[in-house]
């Protein structure tokens, strides 16, 4: 399984030196178009063809990366990801997670894997404690994060956590409209577990480790209700919880921030110890499966 690893750290410091209003062309046409089959795939182009449409710039604005035309903040950032080693990091993980795959006969369908690393906006991810990813269209993986002692060392995590969605997708067909909450909670669920197999419980993400017995009680209530609840927005109240529902403008469904994907990872996890399954196997199972053979849930 081959990968090319994107050199944004260059790509960005050519940018930042460049006036202000060249970067948003060199940004979509020069980082961002190595990546025009990911964003077409998410009916995203690079540019729109009316002014102030809908394209790249608007869609990684809505995501939470880095405003291109904010150089002092992405100059210190960068600074941090450099002096962190991050790219090297990065390609390690990768490494691993394809050796991983490769061992287990998993394969990603795509002819090869392209990782792109960019810098987060200081002020949109907290709730994601500064990191985000996107793994979804095989073959393509952004990582995008606001560096600080905390994420850094979770870049191999959500490497991991994105790659398995590579995974999951390379067998299982994913579409907006007919997704069930059931169907998510199984594909995150799978994704963090993935990143826990090779990484460890300390790696595992904030949308797992911030809910306590009783909020993680109390979600997997709410959603047992609601598992076979279709369609994008509809799934989304009760993956992200009410926080973002909020900001995106969905009705809230009483739940924390990220509530569907910690539910998700302990009935995976649930599922996997109690049938002693691996993960290698877990990620070729359908979601009905592993839901009703998890434990968690029930009339």
């Amino acid at each position: 399984m081959k990968f090319v690893m994107e050199k944004t750290f260059e790509q960005y410091e050519k940018l930042f030196s460049m006036e202000e209003q060249k970067r948003v062309d060199e940004f979509r046409y020069t980082m961002m178009k190595p990546f025009e089959k990911m964003w077409s795939a998410i009916h995203v182009p690079l540019r729109a063809k009316e002014q102030n449409g809908y394209d790249v710039l608007m869609a990684v604005k809505m995501l939470g990366y880095l405003d291109v035309r904010d150089a002092e903040a992405g100059q210190k950032a960068l600074q941090i990801l450099k002096e962190s080693c991050a790219e090297e990091t990065a390609e390690s993980a990768l490494r691993q997670c394809i050796h991983f795959a490769e061992r287990e006969q998993l394969r990603v369908n795509a002819d090869k894997i392209k990782f792109g690393l960019y810098i987060a906006d200081p002020t949109k991810l907290q709730l994601q404690k500064g990191y985000c990813g996107f793994g979804g269209i095989p073959g393509f993986i952004h990582v995008w994060m606001n560096p600080d002692s905390y994420n850094l060392p979770r870049i191999p995590s959500i490497i991991a956590h994105e790659f398995h969605h590579n995974l999951r997708f390379s067998y299982v067909d994913f579409h907006h409209g007919s997704v069930s909450v059931g169907d998510y909670l199984v594909i995150e669920g799978l994704a963090e577990s993935f990143a826990r197999e090779l990484f460890g419980d300390e790696q595992l993400g904030p949308w797992v480790t911030r809910f306590d017995q009783e909020d993680l009680r109390h979600s997997i209530d709410v959603i047992n209700e609601v598992l076979d609840v279709k369609g994008f927005s509809e799934v989304s109240r009760y993956m992200f919880g009410d926080p973002i529902a909020k900001v995106q403008g969905y009705e809230p469904a009483g739940l924390s921030a990220f509530a569907g994907y910690a539910v998700g990872y302990h009935a995976v996890q649930s599922f996997m110890a109690q049938h002693q399954v691996t993960i290698s196997e877990a990620t070729l199972l359908d979601a009905e499966t592993i839901l009703s053979h998890c434990g968690l849930f029930g009339n």
